[in-house]
């Protein structure tokens, strides 16, 4: 009983951790529009820090946690990979190039046929 109490705080407080986040992102791009006279610096430096401080709400929901989780194991998965040498890249890009010209040579040449066939049966010669 108290966990489902819980959580309904916890989605509450969520909701309205999420509209001060958009809140402050649209004050920002309102912000940004209205001092548009003001040096770009400044207005830079105002819409980085709000989007910060929007990340930083946005990141205290659980959304946002699973998000930051997500985002660090996709980083150690990114570590795992082995990457190919430059060697191995050329070749590889070499040999999908060629296996590429080749098949579009092959159906070139079998959609000349058959249209070739379809004029032939259908007495119908297109320039």
């Amino acid at each position: 009983m108290s966990t489902s109490t819980e959580n309904q705080t916890s989605g509450s407080l969520d909701s309205l951790k999420w509209g001060a986040t958009f809140l402050i992102l649209i004050g920002a791009v309102v912000g940004n529009y209205i001092y548009g006279s003001e040096s770009v610096l400044v207005r830079a430096i105002a819409v980085v820090a709000a989007v910060v401080i929007a990340g930083l709400i946005a990141a205290q929901t659980e959304k946002g946690r699973n998000a930051i989780a997500f985002a660090k194991e996709a980083r150690t998965e990114v570590r795992k990979v082995v990457w190919p040498t430059r060697q191995e890249a050329v070749q590889t890009t070499g040999i999908v190039l060629v296996a590429t010209l080749l098949m579009s040579l092959l159906l070139w040449g079998l959609d000349s046929v058959l249209f070739w066939l379809v004029g032939l049966v259908t007495g119908l010669q297109v320039g």
